[in-house]
């Protein structure tokens, strides 16, 4: 778990997680909420509820595929935000989507639901959150969990197409992002993450090919990420950063 402090951020921080009572999602919850910084943790999930201990919780439900929830969920942010994390993803559902191994694997629906969830629904977050980041402070963070399977210079083995492009089109939109807002918000970093391979339900399936010692709790992968975050200066923005501060090449 991470230390009880985030030394780069002012006291009375203001968080919103997206995603919050996904595995890492949680994590990063019950993290920042023992972080001595942070004062209000804005928890979005599809149930809305917060399904632990209450201290420093507003919970409020968000639907990432539907861009009114999201507008709705935003209003619901009163405070000026130092830290924003959308902490989703989809790789496979149930027997319905799975990771394409080659093109006879392609269908249209799996790539458009791919990418509105990995791409589009973070795009949209973005837009309706970026506006309530603190202005006056000297660093705020928008942060979104990408992979390293997204380099398209780091790619040697193929496969899983959707997952791949979606999150490098999502890398591709945080690049973007940085160059604007490093025109309305200087204090503003962007970056994507790679949390590497986190034992939770994106991963179960694949598992079993994961390295001795790589299968990172998703406690250990939150905590590692927060002090990843910790440690942005605005020269990183626009980046993707690994969990151990490694910039993976787009």
């Amino acid at each position: 778990m991470l230390s009880s402090t985030l030394s780069s951020f002012s006291s009375g921080s203001k968080v919103a997680v997206i995603g919050a009572t996904g595995g890492i999602g949680k994590a990063f919850v019950e993290a920042l909420q023992h972080c001595k910084q942070v004062e209000t943790i804005y928890c979005f999930s599809r149930s809305g509820q917060w399904h632990g201990q209450p201290h420093k919780i507003i919970d409020h439900s968000m639907d990432l595929l539907d861009e009114k929830s999201i507008v709705a969920a935003a209003k619901t942010v009163t405070d000026t935000l130092d830290m924003v994390i959308v902490a989703t993803g989809v790789l496979h559902e149930n027997d319905s989507l799975k990771p394409e191994k080659s093109i006879r694997d392609f269908q249209s629906t799996h790539f458009s639901h791919v990418f509105a969830v990995n791409t589009t629904g973070p795009a949209m977050v973005a837009r309706y959150f970026l506006p309530k980041m603190n202005r006056t402070s000297s660093k705020s963070v928008f942060t979104v969990l990408s992979a390293r399977v997204g380099s398209i210079s780091d790619n040697q083995l193929g496969g899983w197409y959707a997952y791949r492009a979606s999150k490098a089109a999502l890398n591709m939109i945080i690049k973007n992002l940085s160059i604007e807002m490093g025109r309305k918000n200087k204090s503003a970093i962007m970056v994507s993450l790679h949390p590497g391979t986190v034992d939770s339900h994106l991963s179960s399936p694949f598992q079993a090919a994961v390295p001795e010692g790589k299968l990172f709790a998703p406690d250990y992968a939150a905590g590692q990420l927060l002090a990843v975050i910790d440690g942005l200066t605005q020269k990183d923005s626009g980046s993707l950063i690994a969990w151990d501060g490694e910039t993976i090449p787009f």
